[in-house]
């Protein structure tokens, strides 16, 4: 492991979902090693994660950390959404003998990996070519869905933007959605996009649609329902994943006009690239276009979907070094 002579390296680097947390060592500018993926489900907290970690890679003195979590970071406790770990990010960084450590929301991370990859790194589905300097949408589908957006603001730089879009409330598009969101409605009330849009939302859809049909309820795991509608073996899982993708088109639409995001729409999520031959051949281009007035506008928008394996620890590095720059640590 090389290790630079600046004084903050090794940096402590992590991406936290709902169901991994991933780990990383940042030992020079865009120098990142000993990515490591652990389940968060077996550690009681997040700083027995940490410590598993740095004890795996050799215990490598490290005094600046940046956090990437799929959760609102508001003040100094962090309450996880789709996980049971909550703590003090003060008592975190304490803990675990740092100089600095800083949180941020995952899909901001994502935002910002974006300005780092290269072509090769993305999939185009539709559109013709991205506007110069302006602002870009980012969201993706994994254990629940994350949004956010790049803003342009000084010489070809972006400020990602911190949301939780993913919470607001889903609008049904047709009569088949209606009648997905009133079964949803009736088992959790309030009914988000995340709900849909998620790994479990994909076994929520395919409840839905057993239950207007009467057919009796298998076991299904997002997983199964993918690989029984593309193996052609369940027409029900094939609508499953045709509806789940024409929600995710309405959604990036949403998102799209609402930033004015010309400069393309960003697919990031595990979920994805598992049925990318699939997906772009899905309904999600033809219901992204289905806006009314907006039509064309909407079709000159490019959508890429993000191929790189770990997003969110090179957007946490970019969070990173500006947060020790603004502070005038980073050398």
């Amino acid at each position: 492991m090389s290790i630079s002579q600046n004084k903050t390296y090794p940096r402590l680097l992590a991406d936290i979902g709902g169901t991994n947390a991933r780990f990383a060592l940042e030992t020079e500018k865009k120098q990142v090693e000993s990515i490591e993926v652990f389940a968060c489900n077996d550690y009681n907290t997040v700083v027995d994660a940490v410590k598993a970690y740095l004890n795996k890679v050799g215990s490598p003195v490290v005094k600046f950390g940046a956090f990437a979590i799929a959760n609102p970071v508001v003040g100094d406790w962090v309450q996880m959404t789709n996980h049971h770990w909550a703590f003090s990010i003060e008592t975190t960084r304490q803990a675990l003998d740092l100089e600095e450590l800083i949180l941020i929301n995952d899909f901001t991370a994502q935002a910002y990996a974006i300005t780092k990859m290269s072509p090769s790194e993305f999939l185009q589905v539709g559109g013709t070519s991205c506007g110069v300097y302006a602002p870009k949408a980012v969201l993706g589908p994994g254990t629940g869905l994350g949004v956010s957006g790049l803003i342009p603001y000084h010489q070809g730089k972006y400020i990602a933007l911190a949301g939780e879009g993913g919470h607001v409330s889903f609008a049904p598009f047709d009569d088949t959605e209606v009648m997905i969101w009133q079964y949803a409605r009736k088992k959790y009330g309030h009914v988000s996009v995340e709900r849909f849009l998620s790994g479990s939302g994909l076994v929520l859809i395919y409840e839905a649609l057993a239950d207007r049909e009467g057919i009796k309820r298998n076991k299904m795991s997002p997983e199964l329902i993918s690989e029984q509608a593309l193996s052609g073996r369940s027409p029900l899982c094939r609508l499953t994943l045709d509806i789940f993708c024409a929600m995710l088109g309405t959604v990036s639409s949403n998102v799209a006009l609402t930033l004015g995001a010309r400069g393309g729409v960003y697919l990031c999520g595990g979920i994805i690239p598992r049925f990318i031959d699939y997906f772009k051949t899905s309904p999600f281009r033809m219901r992204f276009e289905d806006k009314g007035r907006f039509e064309a506008y909407l079709a000159a928008i490019p959508v890429y979907v993000v191929l790189a394996k770990y997003p969110g620890i090179s957007g946490v590095a970019v969070a990173l070094e500006n947060h020790l720059r603004d502070s005038n640590i980073a050398s």
